[in-house]
């Protein structure tokens, strides 16, 4: 029986990977910090980028450095949002926020991974009219549905999602009315395990073994990409998915 990694393998797995969250979430508080001003209280999309941080056990001293470094009290890194669109095998839609120093460079890592997952890369608008953006409050199994839905509605949600499979719930609301949603629930004690405000596809596509092995393989390796932010598709991922 062959041997599992070693402690400090698997110590410096989680470390990589959480210096990769920690990148992704500093450019998305330097982006919203220039576009909207370096105050959380004025700058929706900045508080958004904070509270990720804080999730993640950032420290309020790498937040507030990020910050000044995007509003020019510190020398920092300028970055630049772009969206890549493509299908993935099977007819999956892809859709790639990125945030990147180097156009020239993301585009060919981007395309790269497209094509060697058997997919392809699109035109600007070619997959993104499939895709609705909207704020999604993310309860675990075992929350309280009646709450969570009265608490939803007062707030002026769009709708609240039951998962039949495991009871876990989806809070649904319009992008302007995130914020505010977000913190009635909060006020009424009920914490979200995700708040995001995201894409969601209005069908999905399902694809199942070699196909499904393929789709899960590149949307892992976009998502893995430093200069990538999120990754958004419609696929169904059945059998062979993460195989």
């Amino acid at each position: 029986m062959g041997r599992g990694p070693s402690i400090e393998g698997r110590k410096n797995a989680v470390d990589a990977k959480r210096g990769k969250i920690f990148t992704k979430v500093i450019r998305e508080i330097s982006v919203a910090a220039r576009a909207g001003g370096g105050d959380p209280a004025g700058n929706p999309r900045l508080r958004g980028a904070i509270d990720k941080g804080l999730s993640v056990n950032m420290t309020r001293e790498v937040i507030e450095r990020a910050i000044k470094k995007a509003t020019g009290e510190l020398e920092g890194i300028e970055y630049e949002e772009i969206r890549y669109e493509g299908y993935a095998p099977g007819g999956v839609a892809v859709i790639v926020d990125c945030l990147t120093d180097n156009r020239v460079r993301t585009v060919a890592d981007v395309r790269h991974a497209f094509v060697k997952f058997g997919g392809n890369m699109g035109t600007e608008g070619s997959v993104a009219f499939m895709f609705n953006k909207l704020g999604v409050l993310s309860f675990a199994p075992g929350a309280d549905e009646d709450a969570i839905t009265e608490a939803a509605i007062e707030a002026g949600a769009d709708d609240v999602v039951v998962y039949p499979e495991d009871g876990a719930i989806d809070v649904l609301t319009a992008p302007d009315a995130f914020e505010a949603v977000k913190a009635a629930m909060l006020t009424a004690g009920l914490t979200p395990d995700i708040a995001e405000i995201t894409l969601r596809a209005d069908n999905d596509i399902a694809v199942d073994g070699d196909t499904a092995e393929q789709v899960h393989k590149l949307l892992a390796w976009l998502e893995d990409m430093d200069d990538v932010q999120s990754v958004h598709s419609n696929a169904e991922l059945g059998d062979g998915a993460g195989a």
